[in-house]
Order: structure tokens, then C-alpha cells, then sequence
């Protein structure tokens, strides 16, 4: 069974995938992360998304399904995968879905689901590194990255217009995808207003009894 997280900006969604991957033993996709390692690479794929970056083109649903495809092509059945923010949009769920039947693959979506005020609160506040870009909430007060070192700073598009943008990106894209997977009994929902450590434990509560 694999996982495909979902969650407004602000929910956490990246924090909390990455100790579910490492919990539950997930290999973990990110369609960021795998455009910039494919975009380093010289296969058709990787000049394929290179030309499109470099152009300056949001890369289009079937070129996302390709990176997913190729993904899988190296992941045996028996190991399990946690697809993180992937399907954004109706159209991406179609494609989706098939390629995860086609590769015999079952799934389940997990929401970290928080308000649309609160998430637009923490935008407003969470600080970023300028070296390894890794994301901190509003209450962290250490200027530096643990990770990296670098500068913790304010992200450029973390503005109120710019995130109210996003937020109704999700709220007209994503929601539609995750209301189909609600209605096929496909989604797991989780509150996710709490601390960290309290919406891991929560999550813990309903993996728990599909990975042990």
C-alpha cells in the first residue's frame, strides 16, 4: 500500500512526509525534488525538463506523469512509496490512478487538514533557509539553519496576495481531488492545527494499521 499526502500550504505536509517516509520505511517522491535531479541529468527525460525550466514553462501534467513513470520503472512492488503532493489537479488524478493500476500499485490519501486563515497565519510568519531551503514555523527563533547553517530568511512570494493565490489554487484544484478520493473511502484525514510531534502521533494512530 502506498500514501499520497496531501495538504494546504502552511499544513506541514513536507515536515510530516518525510518522518512518515522514514517511519514506515516509504521511499518518498517529491515532484520538486525529482525535476531537479532529473534536470541534472543528460537522458531524453532530463533535457526534456531542463529545456522546459529552463524556459521559464511550468512543467505540464504529462511530463509529470513521465517523471512518476520513471520513478517506478526502479521501484520493486513490494517497496512501498509515499507520492508527496501529487495529485494536484483533477486531470493529474486521472493520470494518476492509471499509472498506479498499470504498475499494480494500490494507495491510500492522507489529508493533514488545517484552516485557510491558520495556514495563511503560518505563511505569513515561517522563515526559510537561503542555503538548503529547508522551511521553519513562525515560533522557531534561532537565525541559522540547524541543517545547513544558512541564514534563515523570509520567502519573496510569502506576501498575503501572493499566498490567498496559492490557497485558491489549492482550494479549486486539490480539493476536488481529494473530495473524489474521500468518496471511494481513498482518504485519510488528520487535523493538523496541532504542534509537530502532536499531528505525528495522530498520523501514527491511522498508519498504524496499515503498515503494522
Amino acid at each position: 500500500m502506498d500514501l499520497a499526502l496531501f495538504g494546504i500550504q502552511g499544513s506541514g505536509k513536507g515536515t510530516q512526509g518525510k518522518i512518515i517516509a522514514e517511519k514506515y520505511n516509504l521511499k518518498l517522491f517529491e515532484t520538486g525534488a525529482e525535476l531537479r535531479k532529473l534536470a541534472k541529468e543528460s537522458s531524453p527525460l532530463g533535457l526534456k525538463i531542463k529545456a522546459i525550466i529552463n524556459a521559464g514553462y511550468l512543467v505540464p501534467t504529462e511530463v509529470v506523469m513521465e517523471i512518476i513513470e520513471n520513478f517506478l520503472q526502479d521501484i520493486p512492488t513490494n517497496e512501498r512509496v509515499l507520492f508527496d503532493g501529487i495529485p494536484r489537479s483533477k486531470e493529474q488524478m486521472e493520470h494518476f490512478n492509471n499509472i498506479m493500476s498499470k504498475h499494480g500499485r494500490t494507495f491510500k490519501g492522507v489529508q493533514i487538514n488545517i484552516t485557510k486563515e491558520e495556514a495563511m497565519d503560518r505563511l505569513l510568519a515561517r522563515k526559510i533557509c537561503s542555503g538548503c531551503k529547508a522551511v521553519y514555523p513562525a515560533w522557531i527563533t534561532e537565525e541559522e539553519c540547524k541543517k545547513c547553517g544558512g541564514e534563515l530568511t523570509r520567502r519573496a512570494d510569502d506576501n498575503e496576495e501572493s499566498i490567498r493565490t496559492r490557497l485558491s489554487a489549492y482550494e479549486n484544484e486539490t480539493l476536488p481531488v481529494i473530495e473524489s478520493y474521500k468518496s471511494n473511502d481513498q482518504m485519510i484525514i488528520v487535523d493538523g492545527m496541532g504542534t509537530i510531534e502532536e499531528i505525528t502521533a495522530l498520523l501514527a494512530l491511522e498508519l498504524d494499521k496499515i503498515f503494522e
